[in-house]
């Protein structure tokens, strides 16, 4: 069975897009790494055997801007959520958890194992060791986004 490949920064760029129904920009970024003072998000894919396969780590810009657009929320309080409050909203992250699951299509390529979301883990929350330690793979693609109308952001997509 051949592995889970990286999508190309196009293919991330045309499903936001599509998605959320605004442009997106996307272009290459440094890697999203959760620190104190910089609240991440990620979501867990795993393969039908449940071992992990990939996963997305989202900046809370990247989060609040994906999920309020494809929610039709006001940009005002996803600026707000990111610049003030330093979380999302309940509403902000049921949409962000539905962008990730769309997402998992990504990692859908033919003869990869297939991939479904498990779990998303709302920035600012805790990480599962097991989970944290894969953080720093070296198999990545790392993006700086931009949601037309909402804001700028930062995705890492990452393969075990």
């Amino acid at each position: 069975m051949s592995t889970v490949v990286l999508p190309a920064p196009k293919d991330v760029r045309d499903m936001l897009a599509a998605l959320i129904g605004r442009n997106v920009t996307v272009s290459p970024g440094a890697p999203v790494t959760p620190a104190p003072d910089r609240p991440v998000s990620v979501a867990v894919y795993v393969s039908p055997e449940m071992s992990v396969n990939a996963l997305c780590l989202m900046d809370l810009g990247a989060s609040a801007y994906t999920g309020g657009a494809l929610a039709l929320l006001p940009p005002g309080g996803c600026q707000d959520a990111v610049e003030e409050d330093g979380e999302l909203s309940g509403v902000q992250i049921e949409a962000l958890h539905e962008v990730v699951n769309v997402l998992s299509a990504l990692f859908n390529t033919p003869g990869a194992p297939h991939s479904k979301l498990h779990k998303l883990y709302a920035a600012g929350g805790d990480l599962p060791g097991d989970i944290e330690g894969m953080l720093a793979a070296f198999n990545r693609i790392d993006l700086d986004i931009d949601v037309q109308g909402y804001g700028k952001g930062s995705l890492s997509l990452v393969i075990p």
